[in-house]
């Protein structure tokens, strides 16, 4: 619109995270507060990464990547298969309503976990992630802004992976329509900035920053892992998550905002999951998406 992690080596060239304003030291880096107890081993840092992606993103990324090896081998191509985002859950509206909105719910709980790690040893997570209303309209503008910039080029790859046979149908919204439907999309697609951005961008390259990999490898972990995570819709969107992660991660590893990549994030999914709501059948015929 869920990789490569190992421990850092214990001998060989240092590999440390290139200084810049603001990341004059480790501790800087890390927003650790005064009189913080001493901080984790890479033995722990990389247990604890393991087990967020475990119950985040990562565990989706295996589901993806077990999808697309299952898509491959089941016999009809890619471009004759579909896939469904945002499905109905339940015949009876009400009882849709509450398995949608739980399910925002219980999927924000890795967000709330990965910041309560993150706010460890007497720092501030919101703030070390740039996550916070410090500059609104700058988040905003830079954030529709990397939205256009990410989204049109990334509709035209979705368009030329269907072309080439190598991305599924995607329907973006398979709900029923109901008075809440728009709403629950909204959630949703604000559900999926926070989970993508928070934990892959601002959680998981701090992570690797304080495990003193180098800018480049902490860049592509970021971006592979979101293009993994996508693989179950085909090579194409695959392709347009790692050049979207690999934008997005640059961004964070400059301007240590996330706030910027969330309303970019949101912005693409509305327009995905309520556009491809509201517009007519033979619209989206015509656009190729339906």
């Amino acid at each position: 619109m869920p990789d490569d992690i190992t421990t850092t080596p214990t001998s060989g060239p240092d590999l440390r995270v290139p200084r810049t304003d603001l990341d004059q030291n480790s501790s800087e880096l890390a927003g650790v507060g005064p009189g913080a107890p001493p901080a984790p081993s890479s033995r722990q840092l990389t247990a604890e990464i393991w087990i967020v992606l475990g119950l985040s993103l990562g565990q989706s990324a295996v589901y993806a990547i077990v999808e697309i090896i299952a898509r491959l081998t089941e016999g009809t191509p890619l471009a004759n298969q579909s896939v469904a985002l945002n499905p109905t859950r339940a015949v009876r509206p009400y009882l849709d309503l509450t398995y949608q909105l739980l399910d925002v719910a219980f999927s924000l709980v890795p967000v709330a976990l990965a910041l309560f790690l993150l706010s460890a040893r007497g720092r501030g997570a919101l703030r070390s992630i740039g996550f916070d209303l410090a500059r609104p309209a700058r988040d905003l503008a830079t954030g529709v802004g990397l939205a256009a910039a990410i989204g049109i080029p990334g509709f035209g790859l979705y368009l030329g992976g269907r072309a080439l046979g190598i991305t599924v149908q995607v329907t973006a919204s398979a709900l029923n329509t109901y008075w809440w439907t728009v709403p629950v999309l909204i959630l949703a697609a604000l559900r999926n900035a926070l989970v993508e951005e928070v934990v892959v961008v601002g959680y998981l390259m701090t992570r690797l920053e304080e495990l003193r990999w180098p800018a480049v490898r902490v860049v592509a972990a970021s971006a592979l892992l979101r293009g993994a995570y996508h693989l179950y819709q085909g090579f194409g969107p695959f392709l347009g998550n790692v050049v979207m992660g690999l934008v997005f991660a640059e961004y964070f590893r400059r301007r240590r905002r996330t706030m910027p990549l969330v309303v970019a994030h949101t912005v693409l999914d509305v327009v995905a999951f309520v556009g491809y709501a509201l517009l007519p059948q033979h619209w989206r015929s015509a656009l190729g998406i339906a």
